[in-house]
């Protein structure tokens, strides 16, 4: 369930691997001794026998069975700042599936037995350092065996899925709502992607509404819109232009006659590390067949032949022959500043070399100049930032594994602590020292 549509996705999407989750084969190996041990106290008819180092006079303790005992359990972020919340859905699909106990063979289901509130995905939390002032995302009250192993595996969603959800979030705040595509599936296992697209999916849906913007999702792979029912998208790769010996403007040529017109012909231009001619080259090649098939008649062929834009994806150990060496890394190599501006204007003034009638001069120039810019190779957000701020003409970002960031200011950090118990049908306060039991107005009820 996010906050867009208040549906929850349940396990006919993410098809868990239910029966080794609940033998804690995904789980820390102390939750697991942790539920083995209070299951064979309870089984011998163990009753408390310490002294609770809290103020519990007032309470009977001597019939006190840790084995059955209830307890409140919160789960929270203590990522700094800001914290998009993605990965409750997977989250309360362990619970719902894998809490309870083996009878021999025989599991039994207890998760009815729970009590148990969530934020949707999509919501947002804030840490200022204290982890007495936490917001948390999940709450469970139960009898804690049954579900103590499952606390490594629904912090590992909330962790992965929020960390990828906030850092895709930042990303689009320093684009200055311009689109930003989704290409870190090369950087990661395979498995992760559809928890991945989906984190990426509210993240924009997120964006829009905090910025009143009309993003639309830019996956890569079919995997990574599974959970939402993305498809992924993309056009040529460095091979391609390979296949066709390094001549851009041939190998697009080859991809519009073949490919539905539906999918973008963004040009890959850095092959022969001259964005600006190679993007003048492919521009030229595309518009005059566009040009031939319009006057032919045959517009619905022609529009295969619109190319939308340029990719610049210029290694940082090279230098475009575009760029005038200026002794500064930073300024000279890689996809920079100046060879972003160079494309731009290599691209609308690519016409004024054309040999064309007068009245195909005014289409051609608004031609060249509908081709956008798009730029990738090690983008993030500081990087995107400093684009911004000095007005660089890109129209899209593409950016890979940036958005797996995990340090610093990126660190994502989920925990989970027990904050009560249920004595004599009380619920009673029971956090270690330095945590209490905190709320959020946006938990509601599940079950």
């Amino acid at each position: 369930m996010s906050i867009f549509d208040h549906k929850r996705l349940t396990n006919d999407v993410f098809k868990l691997d239910i029966e080794r989750m609940r033998k804690g084969w995904y789980s820390d190996k102390y939750f697991v001794n942790i539920a083995t041990m209070l299951t064979a106290l309870h089984n011998k008819g163990y009753l408390y026998g310490g002294k609770s180092q809290r103020p519990l006079e007032k309470y009977d303790l001597t019939h006190l069975d840790p084995g059955n005992l209830e307890v409140e359990m919160q789960w929270f972020t203590r990522h700094p700042g800001k914290t998009l919340i993605v990965g409750v859905d997977k989250a309360l699909t362990m619970l719902k599936t894998c809490t309870g106990y083996f009878r021999g063979d025989e599991f039994i289901n207890t998760a009815d037995d729970l009590e148990v509130w969530a934020v949707e995905d999509g919501a947002i939390v804030h840490y200022n350092g204290d982890p007495m002032e936490i917001e948390p995302v999940l709450r469970v009250r139960g009898r804690y065996r049954d579900f103590a192993m499952l606390e490594t595996p629904t912090l590992g969603i909330l962790t992965r899925a929020s960390r990828v959800s906030t850092n895709v979030y930042e990303t689009l705040v320093a684009a200055n709502g311009k689109p930003v595509m989704f290409f870190p599936a090369r950087f990661d296992l395979h498995e992760v992607q559809a928890a991945d697209g989906y984190s990426y999916q509210i993240a924009i849906q997120r964006f829009n509404l905090d910025y009143a913007g009309k993003l639309g999702a830019l996956i890569s792979t079919d995997a990574q819109g599974y959970w939402w029912g993305g498809a992924g998208g993309g056009t040529v790769a460095h091979a391609a232009i390979a296949c066709f010996l390094g001549d851009t403007a041939e190998a697009m040529l080859a991809f519009a006659c073949t490919l539905d017109a539906s999918i973008s012909r963004i040009a890959l231009v850095d092959f022969n590390n001259d964005c600006v001619g190679d993007s003048r080259k492919t521009c030229k090649a595309m518009f005059f067949k566009y040009k031939e098939l319009m006057e032919e008649g045959n517009e619905t062929e022609a529009r295969r032949y619109i190319l939308s834009g340029v990719r610049l994806d210029t290694s940082a150990a090279l230098r475009d022959v575009s760029v005038e060496l200026l002794g500064d890394t930073a300024l000279d190599h890689g996809v920079n500043q100046r060879l972003v501006i160079n494309v731009r204007k290599g691209l609308d003034t690519a016409w004024e070399t054309w040999d064309l009638p007068d009245k195909w001069k005014d289409e051609a120039a608004q031609y060249c100049r509908n081709v956008k810019i798009v730029v990738s190779g090690g983008f993030n957000v500081e990087r995107i930032t400093r684009f911004e701020k000095q007005g660089v003409p890109v129209d899209t970002y593409a950016v890979g594994s940036a958005f797996f960031e995990n340090h610093a200011l990126t660190k994502m950090d989920f925990t989970a602590d027990v904050v009560r118990v249920k004595i004599d049908g009380e619920w009673v306060d029971m956090a270690k020292v330095g945590r209490k039991a905190c709320d959020n107005p946006d938990l509601k009820r599940v079950w």
